[in-house]
C-alpha cells in the first residue's frame, strides 16, 4: 500500500471523491429526517455505487448507475419481507447469490448490478431491517445514488480528463465451459454451506459468513486466485479486529469521532483496493465495528464472532473451488499468457504494416490491450508468487515469465511509438524482423510437436513475401529494428520457462 505507484494520483483522487460521495449521501439522508438505519443504508449504497461501477466510458458508467435501483430495490423489498421467514429467506438469499454471480457473464455492468443486488440483501440482514422500514430504505438508497452520481459526474468528474481503466475481454466459452457460469455455481455452493454453518455459530450474525464467501469470488477466475483471496481476507479481518478492539470499542458509538473514522475507512477501502486486498479488508472490518458502535451493539465478543464467521466463509469458498466445477490455476495462467503473446504478435504485425505505409494499420489499441492482458497474467500468477507459496521452483519461473512479459510490453510500446512517427521508414530488415517475431510467438503458442512446423511456415513466409524498399529521405529503421530484436531476444528467453511449465505446471492443476 505504501510503495505502490499512483500515476497521476488517480487512487488518491478516487478515494477522496468516494469520501465526499458517501458523506453527501449520509448528510442528505440525515437532513431529510431519515432514521440511523436508513442513513447507514444510504451511505453503504453510495459506497457500492462508487466502488463497483467501472464501465469503460463515462456514458456507460451513468447508464449502470441509473440501472442500480432496478437490481437493488426488488432485492431490498424481498429481503425485508422475508425477515421473519428464515427458511424462505435463506433460499431467496442463495438464489440472489447465484443470479448475482451469473450476471458477471455480461461484463462489468452485470458484475456491478450483481454485487449491488447481493449487497442489498446483505445490508438488510446487517441492519435487521423490517418491512415497516422499507419506504425510508428506498428513499435512502435513491438519495444516495443521486448524491453519488452528482459527485461522480458533476462535482468531481475525474473520468472526463482521465479515461476509466479498460477491462480485458472476457474468456470465451459457452455453458459450463464459460468461467463465469462455473463460478456462479461455485459461489452458490460456497454461500449455501457458509449460511448453514454460520447459523450454527450465530442465529443473528450468520450473514458475515455468506458475505465472506461471496466477496472472495469477486474478481477471481481460478482455484489459486480464490484461495489466496480467502487467505488475504482472513488476514485483513484479523488485523482489523485488533484495530477495532483498540479504536471502535473505546468510542462507545460517539457520533462525531465515529463519523470521522468511518470517513477514513472509506478512504482506505478505495485507496488500498487496487493494490492490497488485506489492507482493504482491514479498513472494511474497522468500518463494520464503527457502524456496530453507532447501532449500540458493539462488544468484544461480536468482533470475535466476526472473525469466526469470516473463517467459515473463507473455508467454504476454498472447498467450493476445489470440489465444484473447478477451474484450475494452470489452465487460467496458460490462457492469459497465450492471449498476451497473441497480442504481442498482433502489435508487431500492425506496426510492420504501419511502417510499410498502410493508412489503416494502427498498433496502438493492441498495445493498450496488451497492458490489460498483462494485468490479468499478474493476477492469475499471484497465487504462485505469493510469499507463502511452497513451490519455490515454480515461483522462480513465474517471476521470470512476468519479468520477461513486462519487458516485452516495454519493447512493444517503443515499437508503437516509432511506428506512429510519420517519417519512420520501412525496409526489408524490418519486414524480416517482424516475421521472426511472429514465428517466435507461434512457436511459443504451438504444442511441442508443432513448434518446428510453425517456425518453418514463418520462414517460408519470409521468403515468399516481397520486401518493401527503403523509402529515400525518411528516418532510418534503427530504432524499430532495436525494438524488434529486443522482442526476439525476450521471446527466445520465454521459451525455457514456458516449455518447462508445459511439463510441470507453474501452479498445481
Amino acid at each position: 500500500m505504501f510503495v505502490a505507484p499512483d500515476p497521476g494520483r488517480a487512487r488518491l483522487r478516487n478515494s477522496s471523491r468516494a469520501v465526499l460521495g458517501v458523506a453527501l449521501a449520509v448528510a442528505v439522508a440525515e437532513l431529510c429526517g431519515l432514521s440511523l438505519v436508513a442513513s447507514i443504508t444510504g451511505g453503504l449504497a453510495a459506497l457500492l455505487a462508487l466502488f463497483t461501477v467501472t464501465d469503460a466510458t463515462v456514458r456507460a458508467q451513468r447508464v449502470t448507475t441509473v440501472l442500480l435501483p432496478a437490481a437493488g430495490f426488488p432485492v431490498l423489498a424481498l429481503a425485508t419481507a422475508l425477515h421473519d421467514l428464515p427458511l424462505i429467506r435463506d433460499a431467496a438469499f442463495v438464489a440472489v447469490v447465484f443470479a448475482g454471480a451469473y450476471a458477471r457473464r455480461w461484463g462489468v455492468r452485470g458484475h456491478a448490478l450483481g454485487i449491488f443486488a447481493f449487497m442489498n440483501f446483505f445490508i438488510t440482514q446487517f441492519l435487521h431491517a423490517r418491512p415497516g422500514q422499507l419506504p425510508e430504505l428506498f428513499a435512502a438508497v435513491g438519495l444516495a445514488l443521486l448524491s453519488a452520481g452528482a459527485v461522480r459526474f458533476v462535482l468531481w468528474p475525474i473520468e472526463r480528463r482521465v479515461p476509466p481503466a479498460a477491462v480485458p475481454p472476457a474468456p470465451p466459452g459457452t455453458g459450463l465451459a464459460r468461467p463465469t457460469t462455473r463460478q456462479a455455481f461455485q459461489a452458490t455452493a460456497a454461500c449455501a454451506f457458509a449460511l448453514g454453518i454460520g447459523q450454527t455459530l450465530s442465529e443473528d450474525r450468520w450473514y458475515w459468513a455468506v458475505g465472506t464467501a461471496w466477496w472472495i469470488f469477486v474478481n477471481t477466475a481460478s482455484r489459486g486466485e480464490t484461495l489466496v483471496r480467502g487467505f488475504r481476507r482472513v488476514l485483513g479481518t484479523v488485523i482489523g479486529i485488533g484495530a477495532g478492539l483498540l479504536i471502535a470499542i473505546p468510542l462507545h458509538g460517539a457520533p462525531a469521532p465515529t463519523a470521522v473514522l468511518v470517513a477514513l475507512c472509506v478512504f482506505g477501502i478505495f485507496y488500498t483496493a487496487p493494490v492490497s486486498y488485506s489492507w482493504m479488508m482491514l479498513a472494511v472490518t474497522v468500518m463494520a465495528g464503527l457502524l456496530y458502535g453507532l447501532l449500540g451493539v458493539l462488544h468484544p465478543g461480536l468482533l470475535v464472532l466476526r472473525l469466526e464467521q469470516t473463517a467459515v466463509g473463507a473455508l467454504c469458498a476454498g472447498l467450493a473451488v476445489i470440489l465444484v466445477l473447478p477451474v484450475t490455476t494452470h489452465a487460467t495462467n496458460d490462457m492469459w499468457i497465450q492471449r498476451a503473446l497473441r497480442c504481442v504478435r498482433t502489435c508487431t504485425a500492425e506496426a510492420a504494416a504501419r511502417l510499410a505505409g498502410s493508412p489503416v494499420a494502427d498498433p496502438a489499441p493492441h498495445a493498450a490491450e496488451l497492458e490489460l492482458f498483462l494485468g490479468r497474467v499478474r493476477l492469475s500468477l499471484a497465487p504462485l508468487v505469493h510469499p507463502l507459496s511452497p513451490y519455490r521452483g515454480r515461483k522462480a519461473r513465474a517471476r521470470r515469465v512476468l519479468a520477461l512479459l513486462d519487458e516485452c510490453a516495454v519493447e512493444v510500446r517503443g515499437l508503437v511509438s516509432v511506428a506512429a512517427d510519420p517519417d519512420a521508414s520501412h525496409d526489408a530488415r524490418l519486414a524480416a524482423a517482424c516475421w521472426r517475431v511472429e514465428a517466435a510467438v507461434g512457436a511459443l503458442l504451438s504444442p511441442e510437436a508443432e513448434r518446428g512446423a510453425a517456425e518453418h511456415a514463418a520462414a517460408e513466409r519470409a521468403v515468399d513475401r516481397p520486401a518493401a524498399a527503403l523509402t529515400p529521405g525518411r528516418v532510418a529503421a534503427g530504432p524499430a529494428l532495436a525494438h524488434l530484436h529486443g522482442l526476439e531476444r525476450l521471446l527466445a528467453q520465454l521459451d525455457g520457462p514456458l516449455r518447462r511449465a508445459s511439463r510441470s505446471p507453474l501452479v498445481g492443476a
